[in-house]
């Protein structure tokens, strides 16, 4: 029973590590856009939010595949 907590507590752990550059990049979006420097007239707004998004999500996947080969060494 111990084991499976460490274990179920680590992979929790490493989940919020691999997720956390993709939940910041939502919270820069989020902040820009509630904030007064992000306004519909922005230029190339678009263009910023999907590479914030992308920039985000690929460092996650990043992330995340380096902790799932580690963990399998």
């Amino acid at each position: 029973m111990l084991i499976s907590l460490k274990t179920r507590t680590r992979r929790v752990l490493k989940l919020a590590i691999a997720f956390a550059p993709w939940v910041i990049s939502m919270y820069l979006f989020y902040w820009l856009d509630s904030s007064d420097t992000w306004t519909s007239e922005t230029a190339h707004r678009g263009k910023i939010s999907v590479a914030i998004l992308a920039v985000g999500m690929i460092l996650s996947f990043l992330v995340h595949s380096y902790l799932s080969r580690r963990e399998q060494k």
